[in-house]
């Protein structure tokens, strides 16, 4: 039997499954969802950073008209967290409140109007505690620490990891360069709010609705939460307008909504405001770097130390993954034949971060980027040199065990460079305009799952009716990402099928077999190695029917374009199928994926950083810079991504255009700024992201490395394409300028300071100097792979 699972379906420039209801405005998100009786919810958030609980008086709410339900921290007692090692939050606050905006009661009402004036009935009585506002406080030992009993620190996770002889790296070096920098924290800003509509079904079973990136762990933390078994809960992701990240953690608002449903046997919804959804957060981490790196004359890496400080705010979140992703990515790009990673990640009184796309990586990479760059200069090299130099080779194993597939890192640098002419360029234009130039890697999905176990991550099941129409399903939750796309494409890819002829159910967990959820850039590797699996196994069971029906050998039998090709005759599909429902009895087929088990080491914290594969990208940026203004203009981004092989070139341009426009944001102007604990502009008025003005041409480059294990060779690009741009735009700033602004944004007030420093005959440099006065404890040896010995 001959199974070609390649019609140049993958590959192919179309458009999205969904683009029509998409378009014509036939996606049901959460806020379109209504029901016969439905009550609106409405959450009481605290206005205190830090404070005791003393009393809580809802009897007025409570009796006011229209007022079905209030809730308390007592209604909700069981703590939660998305990681096993970070079960510290609860659905509303139980003793006492840790930042601006907590949820401490819940009403449900008739109307919004009614549900809002009955949160404002609720009395609170607070105790101020000490606010805890920046990691120099955290620092401290306090005698009411955020988490816990006191005194004591408030710090949340250390990490302190050697990999090889650094010392021994950095006394054969012929030059020392010393760094830091600091990254402000930023959020997601997707369109649509956060949402979640709770009703109880005929049978008595809970069903759930929510704008959520990963409808499984949502559905283990609403049966634990509620005390209520899994099998009696039904979740679903609605089509999400825009996540980012920032819908894959599991919030207050879900499990109050399912609650408030539980207690008035009324459905319930809860949309958050702008507002609400900056207080809920959980976007990117602000980060306070320290690194030195040893180099020989050439420009040869002998050994790097890298020191983060990370700003968690407060709650655990994803942040013990987080504080490792900070450190552990920078050598899937270099060969760093020593590697010391220390980093921290303290507990403030501000909203909770974790993770937004590259979670936890664009940090680092920006400082790395900017930090070999003035390596460069130092050693009077160029930037494409000094990278070139030490890039890692395909098919290696790094010294922190991460294994390398493959990359086409070094093809992603020459095609961005001649693209952009940047050795002509560099230093050659005119005052005020630069180019500059970086690389980054990201992860084709986590090499484990967020709670350790032996199954797969991701499975999909196919099932196909008489009329020949293949059904997919999957769990995986279409973020905006294109992933109900790409199943399609595979699936239509394996049995000669076209995508937009396959149905594709996605993201139920009553309907779909498990998908951990859309995050990591996992679903296009792990999704799609599973569909095509099945896809293989449901091609075997049609051509073997097909084989037997017509008396012929296997090897004569094999797909075609929407037939199946048997000997000299041609059987349409549909009658294939036919056959094979005949001979089989009901068409289904599943496949699973979960990650090769040799991807990862054994050292504590070697869990995060693990991928089946690395994608790659490099971008140069050439800047026009207002030196009376400080203002940075962005006239080009060329981008070369690897990414394996494109499964849709459209939409992975797409995703790298989206990508290189949430970059520029953080590079010029989005930050998550406070006056103490208290935020400074939750809203899209006051926190500003660019619009279309400000986004320039983005020339985007498809590299295909092919990699081996990937479906068809894919990789991923949801979010390895954000990475390399802030680096690039700094290193061209100060091409533009002969200046440094060693933090992002690089506000107009940044560029400024800089251009001062440089006139009164500094270095012409703005940003950190010191770093928090925290001792790390001795650093863990890990010894390297045995290839690396």
């Amino acid at each position: 039997m001959r199974i070609d699972p390649h019609h140049g379906v993958v590959g192919r420039a179309a458009p999205r499954t969904d683009a029509l209801a998409q378009a014509a405005g036939g996606l049901v998100y959460v806020d379109d969802l209504s029901y016969p009786g439905m009550l609106h919810g409405s959450i009481l958030r605290s206005p205190h950073a830090h404070a005791r609980i003393v009393s809580m008086d809802v009897s007025a709410a409570a009796e006011l008209d229209g007022v079905h339900a209030v809730l308390t921290g007592a209604d909700l007692p069981v703590a939660y967290g998305l990681l096993p090692v970070a079960q510290d939050e609860h659905a509303l606050a139980v003793d006492k409140v840790r930042q601006v905006g907590d949820a401490v009661a819940a009403v449900a009402a008739d109307d919004p109007d009614i549900a809002q004036r009955a949160i404002e009935l609720i009395d609170v009585v607070y105790e101020p505690l000490p606010v805890i506002a920046t990691m120099d406080d955290a620092v401290e030992v306090a005698d009411e620490p955020i988490h816990g009993d006191g005194p004591r620190d408030n710090r949340h996770r250390e990490v302190s990891l050697d990999f090889g002889d650094v010392e021994a790296g950095f006394g054969r070096a012929d030059h020392l360069r010393e760094d830091v920098f600091f990254y402000q924290g930023n959020n997601h800003a997707a369109l649509e709010p956060h949402g979640a509509v709770a009703l109880v079904e005929d049978d008595g079973r809970l069903r759930l609705w929510s704008a959520t990136q990963v409808p499984h762990y949502l559905h283990r933390i609403v049966a634990k939460v509620l005390e209520v078994p899994e099998h009696r809960i039904r979740v679903t992701a609605n089509p999400t307008g825009g996540g980012f990240g920032a819908k894959t953690d599991v919030f207050a608002h879900e499990l109050v909504a399912a609650k408030l449903a539980l207690v008035t046997g009324r459905p319930v919804k809860i949309v958050l405001t702008r507002e609400e959804v900056f207080y809920a957060h959980r976007g990117r981490h602000p980060v306070l770097m320290w690194i030195k790196t040893g180099f020989t004359a050439d420009g040869e890496i002998t050994a790097m130390w890298f020191k983060t400080y990370v700003d968690g705010g407060a709650y655990g979140s994803y942040g013990p993954a987080s504080l490792l992703y900070t450190g552990q990515l920078q050598t899937t790009t270099y060969r760093i034949p020593a590697y010391r990673f220390q980093g921290v990640r303290f507990f403030t009184n501000k909203p909770a971060c974790g993770p937004k796309r590259g979670h936890g990586t664009p940090q680092p990479r920006f400082g790395l980027e900017v930090h070999l760059d003035r390596a460069a200069d130092d050693l009077g090299l160029d930037p494409v040199t000094i990278r070139e130099r030490n890039l890692v080779r395909p098919f290696s194993t790094t010294v922190n065990h991460l294994r390398i597939t493959s990359c086409g890192l070094a093809e992603c640098i020459d095609r961005v460079v001649e693209a952009s002419d940047f050795h002509a360029k560099r230093r050659n234009l005119p005052s005020g305009r630069g180019v500059g130039l970086a690389v980054g890697a990201y992860m084709s999905g986590a090499g484990l799952p967020i709670y350790f176990n032996d199954m797969p991550q991701s499975e999909v099941l196919l099932k196909v009716d008489r009329g020949g129409l293949v059904t997919v399903y999957s769990m995986a939750a279409d973020c905006g990402q294109g992933s109900t796309t790409m199943l399609a494409t595979v699936v239509g890819e394996a049995l000669g099928l076209e995508p937009s002829d396959l149905a594709v159910i996605t993201a139920d967990t009553d309907l779909t077999p498990i998908d951990l959820g859309s995050y990591s850039s996992r679903v296009t590797f792990m999704a799609g190695n599973a569909a095509l699996e099945a896809a293989m196994r449901l091609a075997d069971l049609i051509l073997t029917a097909v084989a037997d029906e017509l008396e012929l050998d296997t090897d004569d039998v094999t797909l075609g374009r929407g037939v199946v090709v048997a000997g000299d005759r041609r059987v349409p599909w549909v009658e294939a199928v036919r056959m094979a429902e005949a001979r089989w009895g009901l068409l289904t087929a599943a496949g699973s994926y979960k990650p090769p088990k040799d991807i990862r080491g054994d050292y504590k914290g070697a869990g995060v950083g693990p991928s089946p594969a690395y994608s790659y990208s490099a971008c140069v940026a050439q800047v026009d810079c207002d030196p009376e203004t400080g203002f940075v203009g962005v006239d080009k981004i060329w981008l070369a991504h690897d990414i394996g092989r494109a499964i849709n070139p459209l939409l992975v341009r797409g995703q790298i255009e989206g990508s290189v426009h949430m970059a520029l944001g953080e590079t010029l102007m989005e930050e998550q700024a406070f006056r103490g604990a208290l935020h400074d502009g939750p809203s899209l008025l006051d926190y500003k992201i660019p619009t279309a003005l400000e986004m320039p041409p983005v020339e985007s480059i498809l590299v295909e490395s092919i990699d081996p294990e990937g479906p068809f060779g894919a990789k991923e690009v949801g979010q390895g394409p954000l990475l390399p741009v802030m680096p690039a735009v700094a290193n061209a700033v100060h091409d533009a300028l002969g200046i440094r602004v060693d933090e992002v944004p690089l506000r107009p007030d940044k560029v400024l300071a800089a251009l001062r420093d440089l006139e009164r005959g500094g270095e012409g440099r703005f940003g950190p100097t010191e770093l928090p006065p925290y001792e790390f404890r001795r650093p863990l040896p890990v010894d390297p792979p045995p290839e690396l010995r």
